[in-house]
């Protein structure tokens, strides 16, 4: 049992002082993070874009607009195109909003 933990403790040892490049992939890695971030920024910017646009819709507020996106319905064409049954089903759109939003057909 003893020689099984010093062979482990033996391995990573030898691993920690035998790699020197595991700084430069740490580095790599790091720089991979600050582009995943950049695009995640866009994506949020794109979607407060999109959100906005759709509270231009007569009726749309901004929660309405929130959970449209939220459901799928990026673009005010989309809305505008979707089936009664799908809108409704969207949580904080009622009966009114889609009658309104019908008229726009």
């Amino acid at each position: 049992m003893i020689s099984k933990f010093l062979s482990k403790l033996k391995s990573i040892l030898f691993k920690s002082a035998v790699t020197p490049e595991t700084p430069l992939k740490k580095e790599k890695k790091a720089a991979k993070s600050v582009k995943t971030k950049s695009k995640s920024k866009s994506k949020t910017v794109n979607s407060k874009k999109n959100i906005e646009t759709l509270t231009t819709l007569p009726g749309v507020g901004a929660k309405s607009a929130k959970a449209l996106y939220e459901a799928g319905f990026k673009t005010t064409k989309a809305v505008i195109a979707a089936d009664e049954k799908d809108l409704l089903a969207v949580s904080g759109v009622g009966i009114n909003l889609v009658k309104k939003l019908k008229k726009l057909k």
